[in-house]
């Protein structure tokens, strides 16, 4: 069926729906549970069943299905929650898209924080060191309730994350659950600046043994590894430490760059389409590096392209993984703009690593497993640890390879 018959039968059905459930409002009004607006424009909402119906990876979707959430909830997200089994698959709002385009620049107004969705709460994943949300004293598990008095119970991860960007030096206030204990904290936004690679030096002058730590994947992570790259190896770099813990990925493009860089005739990754098609994406054989003793620090919070990068090296033996067993996101999402400004992230993809392996929901295993509770990881990522038993194991693996 063509994408102009589908929307026309959508449109004949979600009509017929509105007899049965009630009249079909175009409203901009808010829920009173701090929800996303309900009713939508309704061309929106043709725009994203359609897309879905056509476009979404492993999970077939009847017109029907789709329709009857959204009248039933009243929202594009509610819709997208209640008919598909896929938290990655989500309609942005056109604030929410200019600021996750502004994300993968690693330029924004905010306050610093990574977050998620736990236990139906927004929650810190981790702040990033040096910012507003580090200096308040927000810490890994903090649930953030309500952001200037807007309860969060009912927000999709894209509203919380745009009401707390916004302009330089303007306030914003959070009420913060920690364990048991509710309290408020006051913020001033400013500029964010993430760098992907923060930290890179000699860790080991005696083996002369690099470090180079990678925060995420964005435009800029390419250009910034490879600056910390030739300085380490200007100065003598014989092993290599890659620390991706907490890295929770980025682009697409940017993970197969840093891949590249180091994979040699083997694909980097293959994307598998809904059919089952698999696609290798294969190295490019242009200024590749000469493989040196090299270890992979990964976590839990490793995901996305933290994970093809890590399989890439491991199952190519390039690189020993060292610490805790992935995220397991093997999920890739396009981007598509909406006529209204808005957009829609649709799992279009999956992929499997170098290797072949299939990680979603899995993750990757390290080659050696050491590992920590959450006090120390906390400690490690503020860098007010004494003690790095993931970082030692690495160095470790290293110098016996140096020998």
């Amino acid at each position: 069926m063509s994408r102009k018959k589908t929307i026309v039968v959508i449109t004949l059905v979600l009509l017929s729906l509105t007899l049965i459930y009630g009249s079909f409002q175009v409203s901009s009004q808010g829920g009173a549970d701090g929800s996303e607006p309900r009713y939508e424009n309704f061309g929106t909402v043709l725009e994203v069943i359609a897309l879905v119906k056509t476009r979404h990876y492993f999970q077939p979707v009847h017109t029907f299905d789709l329709v009857k959430a959204y009248v039933a909830k009243g929202t594009i997200n509610g819709m997208l929650k209640t008919a598909l089994d896929d938290p990655y698959t989500r309609h942005m709002d056109a604030i929410a898209f200019e600021n996750m385009m502004n994300t993968t620049t690693g330029i924004y107004g905010g306050i610093g924080l990574s977050v998620g969705i736990l236990e139906d709460r927004v929650t810190v994943v981790s702040p990033i060191k040096g910012t507003p949300g580090e200096r308040a004293g927000l810490r890994r598990g903090d649930k953030i309730i309500a952001i200037d008095g807007k309860d969060t119970t009912y927000m999709t991860l894209d509203e919380a994350v745009s009401l707390m960007r916004g302009q330089e030096n303007t306030e914003l206030d959070l009420t913060i659950q920690r364990d048991e204990e509710v309290f408020e904290v006051h913020i001033i936004r400013e500029l964010i600046n993430v760098e992907s690679v923060p930290e890179y030096k000699i860790i080991d002058e005696e083996y002369k043994i690099g470090y180079v730590e990678i925060t995420n994947f964005s435009d800029r992570t390419y250009d910034e590894l490879m600056g910390a790259l030739k300085s380490l190896d200007r100065q003598g770099q014989r092993g290599l430490i890659i620390d991706l813990r907490n890295n929770p990925g980025g682009t697409l493009n940017a993970a197969l760059q840093v891949a590249n860089e180091f994979v040699s005739d083997a694909p980097l990754l293959y994307l598998e389409d809904k059919e089952g098609n698999r696609t290798p994406f294969d190295s490019i054989d242009v200024a590749k590096r000469k493989p040196i003793p090299t270890v992979v620090l990964i976590n839990g919070g490793s995901a996305s392209a933290s994970e093809i990068v890590s399989g890439a090296l491991q199952d190519n033996g390039l690189a020993t993984l060292v610490g805790t067993t992935t995220f397991g996101k093997g999920l890739v999402q396009s981007l598509y703009p909406l006529r209204d400004g808005s957009a829609l992230t649709v799992t279009e993809q999956g992929y499997l690593t170098s290797g072949g392996k299939d990680i979603n929901g899995v993750g990757i295993e390290p080659d050696i497993v050491v590992e920590l509770t959450e006090e120390e990881e906390e400690a490690i990522y503020l860098g007010e640890a004494e003690f790095d038993p993931q970082l030692e194991k690495g160095l470790e693996v290293i110098r016996q390879q140096l020998l």
